[in-house]
């Protein structure tokens, strides 16, 4: 049986199958499928695109979806504590995140350089690399367009690709151990994301102030939540798209 309610709030917001495909950036033929068979339904993300462009509740277009003030209370319960500043977390807040990491640890920066002058940090990634647990960095390309905006953007200019290459350096003890792999991403980043397993840390980019001054949300993950899902997929889909490197100096123009 097709999704009657999808295909009705469709036509009656007077949109064609490829008006709602461009919008949502897939094919008309994909958006004929969530119709035809209501097995095949889209991504969390395209759901909540749909509802908004339809003006639609999920669990409207999807009955077996939750309400969005369930999905609310449930992601309310992810939020741990969120900081005003970086500078007022705990010092130790990143040693005491990682610690018990044992399927994911990910720091997903610019350049995080304040984290590579950190000798228990460091002693931590050799003992998890040591334990096997997979340790994936991902800083951003000194050479790329979205440093330089970065750079600008904290009124900080080139500092900004110098603060990754020392921050590179730093880290040029890490790049012998087993399990540590390095990757260079090109990507604007809107928060710094430091995962271990179902805990993270987010720390948000704003436009004129380090990250330093920035907000931090830690968030755990919960059933039923979603917060702590969308910042972990976007790890990942900056960690597809990132270069790998096998040493700190590995990347255009580093010997210029």
């Amino acid at each position: 049986m097709a999704n009657e309610r999808l295909r009705g709030a469709i036509v009656e917001s007077n949109l064609k199958l490829e008006q709602v495909a461009e919008r949502l950036g897939v094919s008309p033929k994909t958006v004929e499928r969530w119709i035809a068979d209501p097995r095949r339904k889209p991504y969390r993300r395209f759901q909540y695109a749909l509802a908004s462009m339809l003006r639609r509740e999920v669990s409207y277009l999807w009955p077996d979806e939750r309400t969005s003030e369930e999905v609310t209370a449930s992601s309310g319960s992810e939020i741990l504590t969120l900081y005003p500043h970086r500078s007022v977390v705990p010092q130790d807040a990143w040693t005491k995140l990682y610690a018990d990491a044992a399927s994911h640890f990910d720091v997903l920066v610019y350049s995080g350089f304040w984290l590579t002058e950190d000798s228990r940090f460091h002693r931590l990634v050799r003992e998890k690399s040591a334990a096997g647990v997979p340790v994936r960095f991902m800083l951003g390309d000194p050479a790329s367009a979205a440093v330089a905006v970065r750079g600008d953007d904290e009124g900080i200019g080139l500092a900004m690709a110098a603060k990754i290459q020392n921050a590179l350096l730093n880290y040029a003890p890490l790049f012998r151990l087993p399990g540590v792999e390095f990757r260079l991403h090109s990507t604007t980043l809107y928060n710094s994301i430091y995962r271990a397993d179902n805990e993270l840390l987010a720390n948000g980019h704003v436009y004129g102030v380090g990250a330093y001054m920035a907000p931090v949300l830690h968030l755990q993950r919960v059933p039923g939540g979603e917060l702590f899902d969308t910042y972990a997929e976007s790890v990942e889909r900056v960690w597809e798209t990132a270069r790998r490197i096998t040493s700190p100096t590995d990347y255009e123009g580093a010997n210029t």
